[in-house]
């Protein structure tokens, strides 16, 4: 119910200062600083909460870079991550590497098992140069992942950088799930000695 005075109509609670962060357990709006008593008006069971820490130099350092850069800065630093991982395996090809060169899998290394990244790099170097059924081979996972991994970046980036609002693409924590389970089942099966999950070893 909602307290009325006789001359002014329903009470206003009173405010806190700005800043001012909400205590876990504390009454409705109660809030107060280290050491202060909460001022005259404000709820009883207002509790101290601990101020918000100052930011270290380098995190205001990156801060103040990012709030005076273009719109299109990050996305563009992103793309260029990305060409640099294309261009590393364009100059290495490793469908040529031998499989214990450097860098290896430690994994099939110790083991002699495929790990569930194993094949990647090479899946993306016959992505590059258009031939799907030798990438799916490799990595089948990381094929049918690929499309979805580069809608969700031009669509981040395109808002980004230049304000486009494409349909989103929704991605639900079930969605996930489901998906690194099918990761995790494709990555036991793989290492099965048995036709025909030995076509999937690499």
């Amino acid at each position: 119910m909602i307290p009325v005075t006789s001359v002014d109509g329903p009470a206003v609670p009173p405010q806190p200062p700005a800043g001012a962060v909400p205590a876990p357990g504390a009454a409705h709006g109660a809030v107060a600083a280290p050491g202060m008593t909460p001022p005259a008006g404000w709820p009883a069971g207002a509790t101290p909460v601990y101020p918000v820490p100052e930011p270290d130099r380098f995190t205001r350092f990156v801060v103040r870079l990012y709030d005076r850069s273009p719109r299109w800065a990050v996305p563009l630093a992103a793309l260029g991550c990305v060409a640099l991982g294309i261009a590393y395996t364009l100059i290495s090809d490793p469908t040529r590497s031998d499989p214990t060169a450097a860098p290896s899998c430690v994994l099939k290394l110790t083991t002699g098992l495929d790990c569930p990244g194993c094949g990647g790099t090479r899946a993306l170097w016959y992505v590059v140069h258009g031939d799907l059924p030798a990438a799916a081979r490799h990595h089948f996972v990381f094929v049918f992942a690929l499309p979805f991994l580069a809608y969700l970046f031009v669509a981040w980036a395109g808002r980004q950088a230049f304000g486009w609002r494409l349909p989103e693409l929704r991605v639900s924590n079930k969605m996930i799930t489901g998906f690194l389970a099918a990761w995790l089942a494709f990555s036991v099966l793989r290492n099965l000695p048995w036709s025909p999950f030995t076509s999937l070893y690499v």
